[in-house]
């Protein structure tokens, strides 16, 4: 009935920013319980347990993995919020069992042991990620899009800080580190998980407009070729920064990793903004593809360490502000809200797909070619991700 339509899409309305906010935080809370553990403290832990000689090889096994894990996890997590209609309740079981395991990895003292860590912290926080996703689409309308990606680009800025934050020199030792990494992500979650929600959006006409032919599997193919230069990154970024100065620390690198994704945050919340009032929800995707691959070949060319810095910047500005936009247009092009957690899980192999690519991708490029070869094939698939966004008719 129109009158019920109408009242509920004002009661959506006028709980919408109060949404946005704590789903924001909570976005947040996801980026911390992960960002400092896979690019800080598991590869800090690897080089004590492995030696400097074994630890690439370990992550590489251990990316691989965890990659197969998230990818499963997402995909049945969201099947399942779909299928039990509520997202919630999963979000709560995620969050406690991610929690718990992220407590007991210092009990992992060989290479088979931390692989089935890792799979089993994988599962349970795609348990709390998958649902939590498809919570957005269920009450965000597609002209708030732009700024909730905006807003959710704080999180990666967040996460990198927290890896700051828990490294900072004689705060913590190692298993202190990841019970502060825990403490944070409840404060970060516990608000979206006890606050009233907004009602779900009204599902639109059966005869409404679908997103145009190809453009869903445009997106997907874009962002994961963009996200495979950011992976890449992600996991051999202290590797390669100890590669260009030894004299680079962990928490060095925590820090300036922490400021620029903080600053890529303003950056995809006024392109967010602007998207929403012109209608263009894709231009600003492009143009962050195109600038991805201008850092990736700065940092190719860097013979030091401020034209490497310098490259690097624009790298994670450019490719934050993308994924975070990303994330938040998709929604626009999934037609079906009935399996939103199912399709968003298909999505999400768009992250863990480069994990399992990655580390291959490393090996077979490094040794040979050395960074500035393996940074100029990054660039080559940013470029790639542009062309896919171009606009068609």
């Amino acid at each position: 009935m129109p009158g019920v339509a109408e009242a509920a899409q004002t009661a959506a309305a006028g709980r919408l920013p109060g949404f946005l906010a704590v789903y924001a935080l909570a976005w947040t809370g996801v980026a911390i319980a992960y960002m400092p553990f896979l690019t800080l403290l598991l590869p800090v832990r690897v080089a004590v347990l492995a030696g400097p000689d074994q630890a690439v090889g370990w992550v590489a096994q251990l990316s691989f993995a965890g990659a197969l894990a998230a990818s499963a996890g997402h995909l049945l997590f969201g099947w399942l919020s779909d299928v039990s209609g509520v997202r919630r309740p999963w979000i709560w079981a995620g969050l406690a069992l991610s929690s718990a395991l992220l407590l007991r990895v210092p009990a992992a003292t060989t290479l088979a042991m931390l692989v089935a860590m890792i799979i089993a912290w994988q599962l349970a926080l795609n348990l709390m990620l998958a649902p939590l996703a498809a919570l957005a689409g269920d009450v965000v309308p597609d002209a708030r899009k732009g700024l909730l990606g905006g807003l959710m680009a704080l999180a990666p800025g967040c996460g990198a800080l927290a890896g700051t934050l828990v490294t900072w020199p004689g705060l913590a030792g190692p298993d202190g580190r990841l019970a502060l990494v825990v403490a944070l992500v409840l404060l970060c979650l516990l608000p979206l998980l006890l606050v009233p929600l907004p009602p779900r959006l009204v599902p639109a006409p059966a005869d409404a407009a679908p997103p145009p032919p190809g453009r869903t599997r445009r997106m997907w193919l874009a962002r994961l070729a963009v996200q495979i230069a950011e992976a890449t990154l992600f996991a051999y970024l202290y590797f390669w920064f100890r590669s260009v100065d030894p004299a680079m620390t962990d928490n060095r690198v925590a820090g300036l990793f922490a400021v620029l994704l903080l600053l890529s945050a303003p950056l995809a919340l006024l392109a967010g903004r602007w998207s929403d009032r012109r209608g263009a929800p894709f231009l600003p995707l492009q143009l962050a593809a195109l600038a991805s691959a201008a850092g990736l070949g700065l940092m190719a060319l860097a013979g030091g360490l401020g034209f490497a810095m310098a490259g690097f910047a624009l790298f994670v500005l450019a490719s934050a502000s993308f994924l975070a936009l990303h994330a938040a247009q998709t929604l626009r092009v999934l037609s079906r809200p009935d399996r939103r957690g199912r399709d968003l899980g298909l999505f999400n192999l768009t992250n863990t797909i480069p994990s399992l690519i990655m580390p291959w991708l490393t090996l077979g490029m490094v040794p040979r070619f050395g960074y500035a070869g393996l940074f100029l094939l990054l660039a080559l698939l940013s470029l790639a991700g542009a062309a896919l966004l171009t606009s068609r008719r």
